[in-house]
Protein backbone atom coordinates (compact mmCIF):
# COMPACT_ATOMS: atom_id res chain seq x y z
CA UNK A 1 0.00 0.00 0.00
CA UNK A 2 2.88 2.20 0.81
CA UNK A 3 4.63 1.62 -2.38
CA UNK A 4 1.79 2.66 -4.21
CA UNK A 5 0.99 5.52 -2.82
CA UNK A 6 4.37 6.66 -3.47
CA UNK A 7 4.19 5.71 -6.78
CA UNK A 8 0.90 7.97 -7.09
CA UNK A 9 2.44 10.72 -5.43
CA UNK A 10 5.47 10.51 -7.65
CA UNK A 11 3.35 10.46 -10.59
CA UNK A 12 1.52 13.69 -9.44
CA UNK A 13 4.16 15.64 -8.57
CA UNK A 14 6.03 15.10 -12.03
CA UNK A 15 2.88 15.75 -13.70
CA UNK A 16 2.76 19.16 -11.76
CA UNK A 17 5.77 20.30 -11.91
CA UNK A 18 6.41 18.98 -15.55
CA UNK A 19 2.93 21.74 -16.46
CA UNK A 20 5.00 24.70 -14.56
CA UNK A 21 7.41 27.09 -16.60
CA UNK A 22 10.78 27.23 -15.45
CA UNK A 23 13.43 30.23 -16.03
CA UNK A 24 14.87 31.07 -18.69
CA UNK A 25 11.35 31.23 -20.32
CA UNK A 26 11.02 31.08 -23.87
CA UNK A 27 10.11 34.21 -26.04
CA UNK A 28 6.40 34.30 -27.07
CA UNK A 29 5.34 35.60 -30.65
CA UNK A 30 3.10 38.05 -31.27
CA UNK A 31 2.76 36.74 -35.45
CA UNK A 32 3.04 33.67 -36.43
CA UNK A 33 6.75 32.69 -38.05
CA UNK A 34 7.71 31.85 -41.08
CA UNK A 35 10.91 29.45 -40.87
CA UNK A 36 13.27 30.33 -43.11
CA UNK A 37 15.76 33.46 -43.90
CA UNK A 38 19.38 34.55 -43.64
CA UNK A 39 20.44 33.57 -40.19
CA UNK A 40 21.76 30.14 -39.98
CA UNK A 41 21.71 28.65 -37.05
CA UNK A 42 22.53 25.17 -35.73
CA UNK A 43 21.57 22.45 -33.08
CA UNK A 44 24.64 20.57 -31.89
CA UNK A 45 24.09 17.45 -30.39
CA UNK A 46 27.28 16.00 -27.58
CA UNK A 47 25.53 13.22 -26.43
CA UNK A 48 24.04 14.04 -23.52
CA UNK A 49 23.73 17.51 -24.14
CA UNK A 50 22.20 19.89 -26.67
CA UNK A 51 23.71 23.72 -27.75
CA UNK A 52 23.25 26.18 -30.36
CA UNK A 53 26.07 27.72 -32.58
CA UNK A 54 24.62 31.29 -34.21
CA UNK A 55 27.02 34.03 -35.74
CA UNK A 56 29.02 35.25 -33.29
CA UNK A 57 28.55 39.08 -34.27
CA UNK A 58 25.05 38.66 -33.50
CA UNK A 59 25.05 37.24 -30.20
CA UNK A 60 28.23 39.91 -29.43
CA UNK A 61 25.90 42.35 -30.11
CA UNK A 62 23.51 41.18 -27.70
CA UNK A 63 25.33 40.31 -24.91
CA UNK A 64 28.25 43.09 -24.86
CA UNK A 65 30.04 41.76 -22.74
CA UNK A 66 31.24 38.70 -24.62
CA UNK A 67 32.41 41.29 -27.31
CA UNK A 68 36.28 41.27 -25.52
CA UNK A 69 35.95 37.28 -24.55
CA UNK A 70 35.51 36.30 -28.13
CA UNK A 71 36.79 39.17 -30.39
CA UNK A 72 37.81 36.98 -33.34
CA UNK A 73 34.61 34.15 -33.00
CA UNK A 74 33.26 33.61 -35.97
CA UNK A 75 30.52 31.63 -34.57
CA UNK A 76 29.41 31.42 -30.71
CA UNK A 77 28.12 27.92 -29.08
CA UNK A 78 26.04 28.32 -26.27
CA UNK A 79 24.84 25.73 -23.67
CA UNK A 80 23.13 25.73 -20.39
CA UNK A 81 22.90 23.27 -17.84
CA UNK A 82 23.47 22.37 -14.50
CA UNK A 83 26.49 24.22 -12.29
CA UNK A 84 28.57 21.19 -10.68
CA UNK A 85 27.02 18.29 -13.45
CA UNK A 86 28.18 21.12 -16.28
CA UNK A 87 31.49 22.13 -15.07
CA UNK A 88 32.83 18.64 -13.47
CA UNK A 89 36.32 16.98 -14.41
CA UNK A 90 34.29 13.52 -14.56
CA UNK A 91 30.55 12.57 -14.45
CA UNK A 92 29.25 10.54 -11.43
CA UNK A 93 25.81 8.95 -11.10
CA UNK A 94 25.72 11.14 -7.80
CA UNK A 95 26.53 14.57 -9.74
CA UNK A 96 23.77 13.42 -12.14
CA UNK A 97 21.02 12.56 -9.20
CA UNK A 98 22.17 15.75 -7.50
CA UNK A 99 21.48 17.85 -11.02
CA UNK A 100 18.16 16.16 -11.10
CA UNK A 101 16.87 16.84 -7.71
CA UNK A 102 19.26 19.12 -5.62
CA UNK A 103 20.56 21.55 -8.47
CA UNK A 104 21.30 25.07 -6.80
CA UNK A 105 23.25 26.94 -9.55
CA UNK A 106 23.14 26.96 -13.32
CA UNK A 107 25.68 28.03 -15.87
CA UNK A 108 26.12 28.79 -19.66
CA UNK A 109 28.93 27.49 -21.12
CA UNK A 110 30.22 29.80 -24.26
CA UNK A 111 32.47 28.25 -26.73
CA UNK A 112 33.94 30.38 -29.67
CA UNK A 113 33.65 28.18 -33.18
CA UNK A 114 36.03 29.40 -35.76
CA UNK A 115 35.95 28.28 -38.92
CA UNK A 116 33.20 26.43 -40.21
CA UNK A 117 30.70 24.56 -37.52
CA UNK A 118 30.46 21.10 -38.96
CA UNK A 119 34.28 21.04 -39.05
CA UNK A 120 35.13 21.90 -35.85
CA UNK A 121 32.56 19.79 -34.15
CA UNK A 122 33.22 17.01 -37.04
CA UNK A 123 32.69 13.80 -34.71
CA UNK A 124 29.13 15.53 -33.45
CA UNK A 125 25.43 15.23 -34.93
CA UNK A 126 24.79 18.85 -36.35
CA UNK A 127 21.58 20.00 -37.46
CA UNK A 128 21.09 24.06 -39.06
CA UNK A 129 18.19 25.95 -40.29
CA UNK A 130 17.98 29.37 -41.14
CA UNK A 131 16.00 32.30 -39.66
CA UNK A 132 14.46 35.52 -40.54
CA UNK A 133 15.29 38.64 -38.40
CA UNK A 134 12.11 38.33 -36.26
CA UNK A 135 12.68 34.86 -35.24
CA UNK A 136 16.71 35.25 -35.07
CA UNK A 137 16.46 38.40 -32.45
CA UNK A 138 14.14 36.10 -30.31
CA UNK A 139 16.33 33.41 -30.14
CA UNK A 140 19.00 35.78 -29.23
CA UNK A 141 17.01 37.45 -26.79
CA UNK A 142 16.37 34.03 -25.23
CA UNK A 143 20.14 33.34 -25.20
CA UNK A 144 21.01 36.49 -23.77
CA UNK A 145 18.01 36.20 -21.15
CA UNK A 146 19.65 33.12 -20.31
CA UNK A 147 22.15 34.56 -18.21
CA UNK A 148 22.66 35.96 -14.66
CA UNK A 149 23.86 39.45 -14.90
CA UNK A 150 25.07 41.68 -11.60
CA UNK A 151 24.11 45.11 -10.39
CA UNK A 152 25.94 46.46 -13.03
CA UNK A 153 23.75 44.67 -16.00
CA UNK A 154 27.05 42.52 -16.68
CA UNK A 155 27.04 38.70 -17.20
CA UNK A 156 29.47 37.18 -14.44
CA UNK A 157 32.26 34.65 -15.98
CA UNK A 158 33.40 31.71 -13.84
CA UNK A 159 35.25 28.62 -14.61
CA UNK A 160 37.40 27.93 -17.78
CA UNK A 161 35.47 26.21 -20.01
CA UNK A 162 35.20 22.02 -21.30
CA UNK A 163 37.28 22.66 -24.95
CA UNK A 164 38.63 25.30 -27.23
CA UNK A 165 38.30 28.79 -26.74
CA UNK A 166 35.45 28.91 -24.27
CA UNK A 167 34.31 30.03 -20.63
CA UNK A 168 31.29 29.57 -18.54
CA UNK A 169 29.33 32.18 -17.26
CA UNK A 170 26.32 32.25 -14.26
CA UNK A 171 22.97 31.17 -15.69
CA UNK A 172 19.45 32.16 -14.82
CA UNK A 173 17.22 29.74 -13.23
CA UNK A 174 17.18 26.36 -11.58
CA UNK A 175 18.30 22.81 -13.26
CA UNK A 176 16.08 19.99 -12.46
CA UNK A 177 14.04 17.00 -13.71
CA UNK A 178 11.68 18.33 -15.95
CA UNK A 179 14.18 21.64 -16.49
CA UNK A 180 17.26 20.31 -18.24
CA UNK A 181 19.85 21.50 -20.62
CA UNK A 182 17.96 19.90 -23.45
CA UNK A 183 14.37 21.83 -22.61
CA UNK A 184 16.46 24.69 -22.52
CA UNK A 185 17.44 23.62 -26.05
CA UNK A 186 13.73 22.93 -26.75
CA UNK A 187 12.78 26.50 -25.09
CA UNK A 188 15.06 28.23 -28.18
CA UNK A 189 13.37 26.55 -30.96
CA UNK A 190 10.07 27.86 -29.18
CA UNK A 191 11.65 31.38 -29.24
CA UNK A 192 13.19 30.68 -33.03
CA UNK A 193 9.29 29.99 -33.95
CA UNK A 194 9.55 26.36 -33.97
CA UNK A 195 6.39 24.52 -32.99
CA UNK A 196 7.86 22.47 -30.11
CA UNK A 197 6.81 20.88 -27.06
CA UNK A 198 9.74 20.83 -23.85
CA UNK A 199 7.98 18.77 -21.26
CA UNK A 200 9.49 15.26 -22.52
CA UNK A 201 12.26 17.21 -24.55
CA UNK A 202 14.77 15.64 -21.55
CA UNK A 203 17.40 13.84 -23.85
CA UNK A 204 19.65 15.13 -26.68
CA UNK A 205 18.07 12.54 -28.74
CA UNK A 206 14.89 14.48 -28.32
CA UNK A 207 15.82 17.25 -29.83
CA UNK A 208 17.59 15.83 -32.99
CA UNK A 209 14.46 13.34 -33.61
CA UNK A 210 12.24 16.54 -33.29
CA UNK A 211 14.64 18.56 -36.32
CA UNK A 212 14.36 15.11 -38.18
CA UNK A 213 10.54 15.17 -37.85
CA UNK A 214 10.48 18.42 -39.33
CA UNK A 215 9.44 18.82 -43.27
CA UNK A 216 12.42 18.38 -45.70
CA UNK A 217 11.90 21.76 -47.08
CA UNK A 218 13.21 23.56 -43.78
CA UNK A 219 16.11 25.41 -45.04
CA UNK A 220 19.56 25.22 -43.94
CA UNK A 221 20.86 27.39 -47.10
CA UNK A 222 20.66 30.82 -45.87
CA UNK A 223 22.01 32.72 -48.99
CA UNK A 224 17.87 32.43 -49.99
CA UNK A 225 15.34 34.36 -48.10
CA UNK A 226 12.80 31.49 -48.96
CA UNK A 227 11.71 28.87 -47.24
CA UNK A 228 12.81 26.80 -50.00
CA UNK A 229 15.87 24.93 -49.53
CA UNK A 230 17.13 21.39 -48.22
CA UNK A 231 17.22 20.16 -44.69
CA UNK A 232 20.43 18.23 -43.65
Amino acid sequence: MRNGQVSKWLFTAFYLVSGCAAKPYAIEHSEQSMLGGSHRVCIVNHGWHTGFVVPGEAIKNSVPQLKNRFADAEYVEFGWGDKGFYQAKEITFGLAVQALFWSSESVIHVVSVPGDVQDYFSNSNIECFCLNNGDFASLLAFISNSFLRNEAGEVVPQEAGLYGDSQFYAGIGDYYLMNTCNQWTAKGLQSAGFEISTTFKLTAGSIMDYLNSQPANLPNRCDDITTSGEHK
